[in-house]
């Protein structure tokens, strides 16, 4: 699996970088902030858990695309039956055109508190048409280079736990031996954090990014048509796929400590947004903490709205057989383009309606949720077919670690479903 010549991390981190920091979105965040609040140290456990598996399905998400040269809803396409991949789209582009809304005016919300002033509405319409604009006129090279960048505001959250009293031995039984209680509140946070970090717009978007880079690239082939390719890229996507998904769930745990340290210490524990979680970290932790905190939201937000956006537009794009693709001009993919700046303008307006952006994101996650199943149970399938991947379809490494996620996934569901009928 490995070529004669590795090039430097640097060089190597890409989808999977991107990937990874896009999946603690503003939105996460919140989740994240919650889970520390409410239950401290408790719930660490979770982030080990969920990193290798994230590793696995990621990898076999960026591998199918590196593979074939396509999409996965492009695959499904070629593979599956015709309702089976229009069901998960529509799940998908509806989940993300809700996540992406609630991200918008979570920037929004962040930014008033470090310059007060500015009218939400209008800051909400200014951060979509940035999105929306990267998006459309930047050349593709460039605009994967501003995600790049973007990654570094999920530093924010390593300077912010550095300036909090971490209790270590909480830390620790919260990560190896952790007390699991079976309240609703308890299972409900669970679920909300698997689903927060395997989601199905991750696979989408991993797997659209290998085909991009073919695309951008002239010397990158799809591996079933350049085999001799196959060291160097499967080695790329295996080591930027561990970094980016190391780097996601280490900037989730941070976030899980901070307001552990802080907000659940001083009885904090009712947390409904990642912007009342900066607010309520200022007199706690001081002003440092809280100005971090909420520039990381704002940076991750401008991140992970184009990486919404898009994941639905791709597989919306490939479902339909529309040219598709951020290498390509906005002239040769109207309609893929048009997608991503109606699903913007769609989460834009969500803010001004009168739905609850909470319930609105708790409905986005049982939705999620739903769509994961079937789409991890199809990947998990293409992964063997060799009259897809050829002679690269996935070792028992990832085939164990793969059906652990789709298993995991599948009970986080039936959970979430469960959380919503029964009481205390």
């Amino acid at each position: 699996m490995v070529g004669t010549s590795r090039p430097r991390l640097l060089g190597v981190l890409g989808p999977g970088l991107i990937t990874g920091a896009s999946d603690d979105d503003p939105s996460g965040i919140a989740t994240y902030s919650q889970a520390g609040a409410q239950f401290g140290y408790g719930l660490s456990w979770t982030l080990l858990l969920t990193y290798p598996l994230m590793c696995a399905v990621q990898i076999i998400s960026a591998r199918v695309g590196r593979t074939t040269g396509h999409g996965l809803a492009g695959v499904l396409r070629r593979h599956y039956p015709n309702w089976v991949l229009q069901v998960l789209v529509f799940l998908l582009v509806v989940a993300n055109t809700i996540n992406l809304g609630a991200d918008l005016g979570a920037m929004a919300e962040a930014f008033v508190l470090v310059v007060p002033g500015p009218p939400k509405w209008l800051l909400i319409v200014f951060f979509a048409t940035v999105c929306v604009y990267a998006q459309v006129f930047l050349q593709y090279t460039r605009y994967v280079a501003v995600l790049k960048w973007l990654t570094l505001a999920l530093f924010a959250y390593f300077a912010a736990v550095i300036t909090t009293q971490i209790d270590w031995k909480s830390l620790a039984q919260g990560l190896f031996w952790p007390k699991i209680t079976w309240s609703k509140d308890y299972l409900t946070t669970v679920v909300a954090v698997f689903g927060t970090t395997i989601s199905p717009y991750l696979f989408f978007w991993q797997a659209a990014q290998e085909v991009e880079d073919i695309h951008a690239y002239r010397r990158r082939h799809s591996l079933t048509h350049s085999p001799q390719q196959a060291g160097p890229a499967l080695y790329r996507i295996e080591i930027d796929t561990l970094v980016g998904m190391a780097f996601s769930n280490l900037v989730a745990l941070a976030i899980v400590v901070t307001t552990a340290a802080t907000l659940h210490v001083s009885g904090i524990t009712d947390i409904q947004t990642s912007a009342q979680a900066a607010e309520a970290l200022r007199p706690i932790a001081g002003e440092f903490a809280f100005l971090v905190f909420a520039i990381g939201i704002i940076g991750t937000g401008l991140l992970a709205v184009p990486v919404l956006a898009g994941s639905a537009a791709y597989a919306l794009g490939e479902a339909r057989k529309w040219p598709v693709g951020f290498s390509r001009k906005w002239q040769e993919a109207k309609a893929f383009y048009g997608t991503v700046a109606l699903a913007t303008l769609v989460g834009m307006i969500l803010n001004f309606t009168e739905i609850d952006p909470i319930k609105a994101l708790y409905w986005s996650a049982v939705i999620n949720g739903i769509a994961a199943v079937p789409v991890l149970i199809a990947m998990m399938l293409i992964g063997h077919r060799t009259d897809i991947l050829g002679a690269f379809i996935i070792g028992r490494g990832l085939t164990t670690l793969g059906w652990m996620a789709t298993g995991a996934m599948g009970l986080t569901s039936l959970a979430m479903l469960i959380t919503l009928f029964i009481k205390n």
